[in-house]
């Protein structure tokens, strides 16, 4: 990152009044610059790719699944993800993290703290919500998913069975079991039922 210019932006499209807070936020930060504004999730990945901003802010909300960060990140990997919602729990934001996203934040944080990420995140540091910046691995984020978690929970999110999990990632069944149990606990669920209904959901309240 060359400190003498601007951490370039790109916000996605939020709630008029989040949206209105974001923008004046930004704009208020010299050291910030916006290069795209009110940007719609389908046209999100070619925004990114015309613009190649530093950060992208995206809102959770708008995701049709958590998964869709992990192909964001997959395709932009040098724009760093700072995912904004409702109500983020640590468990929630540690499978964004996993997936590909650079930070998690609730919308209700103070205007400080999002100024604060989006410039941790540009260069590289992981943030979760009411916690020290660390980096992947560090020992702030314990129930972080591995990548082989996270395809797991794909596959889990799809309601596929344990046996058609081991078919799609050429691993045994008795793998795809010890993965699920760990992904459960990592995100603080009983099981498949309340990863449906509750925080691996696509529209879990963040």
């Amino acid at each position: 990152m060359d400190e003498g210019r601007p951490v370039t932006v790109l916000l996605a499209r939020f709630e008029d009044l989040v949206g209105a807070g974001l923008r004046s936020l930004i704009a208020g930060d010299a050291s910030l610059r916006i290069v795209a504004d009110d940007v719609p999730f389908d046209v999100l990945p070619a925004a990114i790719a015309a613009h190649e901003p530093s950060v992208a802010l995206v809102n959770f909300g708008t995701l049709r699944a958590p998964s869709e960060i992990r192909r964001l990140n997959a395709e932009h990997p040098e724009t760093r993800l700072v995912v904004l919602a409702n109500h983020p729990t640590p468990g929630e934001c540690a499978q964004l993290l996993a997936l590909g996203a650079t930070a998690c934040l609730g919308k209700r944080v103070e205007g400080r703290d999002v100024l604060n990420t989006i410039h941790l995140a540009s260069r590289g540091l992981h943030v979760l919500p009411h916690a020290t910046p660390a980096t992947v691995g560090g020992p702030l984020l314990p129930d972080i998913l591995t990548p082989r978690e996270a395809d797991v929970l794909d596959q889990l999110q799809l309601g596929r069975s344990n046996a058609e999990i081991a078919m799609a990632l050429s691993v045994s069944i008795e793998t795809v079991r010890t993965h699920a149990r760990s992904v459960f606990r990592k995100l603080g669920v009983k099981g498949r039922r309340e990863l449906a209904g509750g925080a691996g959901h696509r529209r879990a309240p963040l």
